[in-house]
This record gives structure tokens, C-alpha cells and sequence, in this order.
């Protein structure tokens, strides 16, 4: 970025890590512009180094590694793949795309097909010249709270066989037609993460024209 966008925004001034596991919590303390420090808490599931250069990266302007990956599939019989997974911060079932962290050395379409093998038994459709579309960016998943970017992904996708997932996922696989978003939206009781919320509309909405 050049001067005349970075000019009056907080300084990032000092990284301190404070405590460590699968996920890491931060202090992060930036210069103001008025010349005043602020400090702030934040986490990540990157190590102190990589997350320092994430975070020097996104001052930059440059766009953002890929940590995860969330699957809107949709069948050929005109359904979506969704899924219900037990989600321990919640202490309950959420409705949710399939989704998962990726590999270091994976593209993002291997990734794809193994978190859908893995967490519901389906897999990119072989009939299809190209069954991936991505969004044109990562999008991060709380801006206030975490690094995490998350790659949208449209995928054309098929049954493979059974799922497996690790002991700990709780998982359950379910289709919901298109005709059936609306209804499914305006009746579920389940939580429901942000993206899977937004996503949904977006097809009740063109079902709707």
C-alpha cells in the first residue's frame, strides 16, 4: 500500500504470544493515531512466526493463504449437501456446508474432495469437466475474534461411498432440495452458522424469481 492509504490507520507495533495449542491467543498492540498504544486479544491457529506474516501480508494488500475451505455442493438431482455436526463451542447440533482445514501442500480442489470423503461420503462428480467454482477471494470467518480465510466453493458433487470421519466429528449428512430452501430456512430451529445462513438465502431467494 502507499502512504496515502496507510496514513491516520493503527500501527501494529508488537506480537506477544500468550498461550499456545490448537488454537493460540495473541496480544497484539498497535500504535494509534494519535500516538496512543491499543492493545488487543486475538487467536489464531497459526504459530507465532506465520501469523506475524499473515498479518504483515494483509497490511500489504496481498491476498490472503488459504486456511480452510467451505463446500456449498450440490447434487445432479438438484439438492444440497448439508450437513449437521455437533459443534463443542456450542455445546449442540449447528446445520452447516460441509468444511474443513486445508493441507499445507494441497490445492484447494484436492481439499475439497477429501473433507467431502471424509464428512459425508461424496465426492467431486467425475462426469463434469470442471466440478469446482470458487469464490474470487478467501473471506474471513470473524474479523474480530481470528485470522481463519475461508475459500467458498461451489462443487458439483456425487456419492462415493461411506464417510468417515475422525472419532470426535459428529456428523450427519443430509440433502435439502432447492424448492425446499425457503421453508427449511423459515422452520429450522437448529443453530446455524453465518455462512450456511447466507449462502441459503442466496438460493431461496433465486428459487423465488
Amino acid at each position: 500500500m502507499d502512504a496515502a492509504t496507510t496514513r491516520g490507520i493503527p500501527q501494529l507495533k508488537n506480537i506477544e504470544q500468550v498461550s499456545e495449542g490448537w488454537i493460540n491467543k495473541y496480544i497484539l498492540t498497535y500504535e494509534l493515531p494519535d500516538g496512543t498504544d491499543y492493545v488487543y486479544e486475538s487467536t489464531s491457529r497459526k504459530k507465532l512466526e506465520a501469523y506475524r506474516t499473515g498479518l504483515l501480508a494483509n497490511a500489504r494488500g496481498e491476498a490472503p493463504r488459504v486456511d480452510a475451505v467451505c463446500i456449498v455442493g450440490e447434487t445432479r438431482e438438484g439438492t444440497l449437501l448439508m450437513i449437521r455436526e455437533f459443534r463443542y463451542p456450542l455445546n449442540s447440533w449447528c446445520i452447516a456446508f460441509p468444511a474443513g482445514l486445508k493441507e499445507p501442500n494441497e490445492s484447494i480442489r484436492e481439499c475439497v474432495d477429501r473433507e467431502l470423503r471424509e464428512e459425508t461420503g461424496y465426492r467431486l462428480r467425475t462426469d463434469v469437466d470442471e466440478p469446482v467454482r470458487l469464490l474470487p477471494q478467501a473471506g474471513f470467518s470473524s474479523t474480530g475474534l481470528t485470522d481463519e480465510a475461508i475459500q467458498i466453493v461451489f462443487a458439483q458433487v456425487e456419492k462415493a461411498g461411506d464417510a468417515q470421519p475422525e472419532e470426535s466429528e459428529l456428523i450427519r449428512p443430509f440433502q435439502l432440495p432447492l424448492g425446499d430452501v425457503r421453508r427449511f430456512l423459515d422452520e429450522n430451529t437448529t443453530l446455524i452458522g453465518t455462512r450456511a445462513q447466507l449462502i441459503l438465502e442466496v438460493f431461496a431467494a433465486r428459487a423465488e424469481r
